[in-house]
């Protein structure tokens, strides 16, 4: 009798992340290090859904901007104290930056102080 066919499989099993490494890598990463990366991370995904990259209108979405860059100050305004100016001053003018876009993207702008992110930053006009 023969055993099961297996199509596109081979007998070897996948091979396991090494979560014992991963952790090893980022116990050496500074803290200051992970939340820059997250807020570039942020920034970055809240300009494509903004219409910002060069594909443009095919994945802007404004109802995802928003949630990206209320999450990117929230961020920001939680680790002011935590990062230092050096750091914090690009990733701020970034912000305000991608605020603006998300005014002018928008068919009916939110009212000052109403935007995405501006209960953290205060009111951003355009």
């Amino acid at each position: 009798m023969r055993g099961p066919i297996v199509c596109g499989m081979s007998e070897t099993p996948p091979e396991t992340p090494d979560f014992d490494a991963m952790t090893r890598d980022i116990a050496e990463v500074p803290a200051v290090e992970v939340i820059v990366t997250v807020a570039v991370n942020l920034m970055s995904a809240a300009a494509v859904k903004l219409g910002l990259t060069e594909e443009g209108e095919s994945h802007k979405d404004l109802d995802e901007a928003r949630k990206l860059v209320h999450a990117l100050a929230g961020l920001l305004d939680a680790t002011a104290t935590e990062i230092s100016s050096f750091h914090a001053a690009p990733l701020r003018d970034g912000l305000k930056s991608l605020q603006l876009a998300f005014r002018e993207a928008s068919l009916v702008p939110d009212e000052p102080g109403q935007g995405p992110g501006e209960k953290y930053t205060g009111p951003i006009y355009g």
